[in-house]
C-alpha cells in the first residue's frame, strides 16, 4: 500500500462498493487537467505582457541580455504555480473527497521509503535546474569583455553624474554632466505648489518625477560597459527596460553592461533608499542610432574643448566638463 492510498467503505447509490483506486484516479485526472489549463492560460498572458498600468509580469526589455531574467522569471513562476496547484489540489481532494463524514477510513502507516525518495528527489532536481539557469545568466551578465564603450555612473544625493570614458577604442575628452530631476517636476512636487502632477507630461506620457534635465545619451547596437559608484551613500542605478540594476556604493566600483536593440527613451529610478529625496532621483536614457550618437559626442567634445582653449592651459586642467545636451 503506497502512502497516498486511502481505504473507503462507502457504498454507491445502488449498493455497489466504490473502488478507492477508481475514485482516486478520476480526481487526479481532473486536477491535472485543471492545472494544465491554468498554466497554459498564464503562459499566454505572459507572452502578451507589455509595460503598462496594472502590468503583472516583468518588462521584457529592449537589450540583448534582458531576455535572460524575463525567461527565468517566467520559468520560476511556472514551477511555483504547478507545485502550488499539485500540493493544494491534493490537500483539498483529501479534505473533501475522503473526509470522515463520507465514510472514508484512513490507512494506518508511518513511512513509505519509495514515496519519500521521490518527493525529496524531485524538488532537488528542480532547484538544481533553476540554479544552473540562474548561474548561466549571471555569468553572461558579468562578462564585460568586448565592450565598445565605457560610461562611468556616479550617484549623489539626489542626482546622477555621467562621464563618457571611451567609445569605439578611443578615449573621450571631458564629456560628462550632472543629471537631475527636471524643473517642472521639481516645482510641482513642492509643498502647496498648487500644480497638478498629472499635467506634467512629455507628449502623451505622464512623466511627473520620471524626467530629468539631461538624459544619458547612448548608441544602439553597441556593447556598453558601465562602471558604477557613489560619492556619498548607497544608490542603485535601475532602468527596467535594460533588465538589471546595480548598486552604486561609495569606495567601490561595480560593473555592468548593456546592448540596446531599439532606439527610444527609457526611464528608471534609484532603487535604493538613499535619503529624504530618494523618490526624486529618476534616470532617463535616450538611445539613438550610432550615427546620431557620433555626431552628438563630437559636438560635446568640441563644446568642452572651446572653454579650455579660451581660458588657457592652466585653467583647462581644472575646468569641469561641459554639460551634455539631449542629443
Amino acid at each position: 500500500m503506497t502512502s497516498g492510498s486511502i481505504r473507503t467503505n462507502r457504498a454507491g447509490p445502488h449498493g455497489d462498493r466504490i473502488r478507492p483506486g477508481h475514485r482516486r484516479t478520476t480526481g487526479i485526472r481532473r486536477a491535472v487537467a485543471a492545472s494544465s489549463a491554468l498554466v497554459l492560460a498564464l503562459a499566454a498572458g505572459l507572452a502578451q505582457a507589455a509595460p503598462k498600468p496594472w502590468q503583472l509580469n516583468m518588462e521584457r526589455g529592449v537589450t540583448t541580455w534582458s531576455g535572460e531574467p524575463y525567461f527565468l522569471n517566467n520559468v520560476a513562476l511556472g514551477v511555483c504555480v504547478v507545485i502550488g496547484l499539485l500540493v493544494f489540489g491534493a490537500m483539498f481532494i483529501a479534505m473533501f473527497r475522503f473526509r470522515k463524514s463520507r465514510g472514508a477510513v484512513a490507512e494506518k502507516w508511518a513511512h513509505n521509503t519509495t514515496v519519500e525518495i521521490i518527493w525529496t528527489a524531485i524538488p532537488v532536481v528542480i532547484l538544481v535546474v533553476l540554479a544552473w539557469m540562474s548561474t548561466g545568466g549571471l555569468v553572461s551578465f558579468a562578462n564585460t569583455t568586448g565592450s565598445q564603450m565605457t560610461v562611468k555612473v556616479t550617484g549623489y544625493q539626489w542626482k546622477w553624474r555621467y562621464d563618457y570614458v571611451d567609445y569605439q577604442g578611443k578615449a573621450v575628452s571631458k564629456v560628462g554632466y550632472m543629471s537631475k530631476l527636471d524643473a517642472l517636476s521639481d516645482k510641482t512636487r513642492q509643498l502647496d505648489s498648487g500644480m497638478d502632477p498629472y499635467a506634467v507630461k512629455t507628449g502623451d506620457e505622464n512623466t511627473y518625477l520620471l524626467d530629468v534635465d539631461k538624459p544619458l545619451v547612448l548608441p544602439i547596437h553597441t556593447k556598453i560597459r558601465f562602471v558604477i559608484t557613489s560619492d556619498d551613500v548607497i544608490h542603485s542605478w535601475w532602468v527596467p527596460a535594460f533588465g538589471w540594476k546595480m548598486d552604486a556604493i561609495p569606495g567601490l566600483v561595480n560593473t555592468a553592461w548593456t546592448n540596446i536593440n531599439e532606439a527610444g527613451t527609457y526611464r528608471g529610478q534609484c532603487a535604493e533608499l538613499c535619503g529624504q529625496d530618494h523618490g526624486f532621483m529618476p534616470i532617463v536614457v535616450k538611445a539613438v542610432s550610432q550615427e546620431d550618437f557620433a555626431k552628438w559626442l563630437a559636438a560635446q567634445e568640441q563644446a568642452s574643448a572651446a572653454p579650455a582653449a579660451a581660458d588657457g592651459p592652466a585653467t583647462a586642467q581644472v575646468a569641469p566638463p561641459a554639460p551634455g545636451g539631449k542629443g
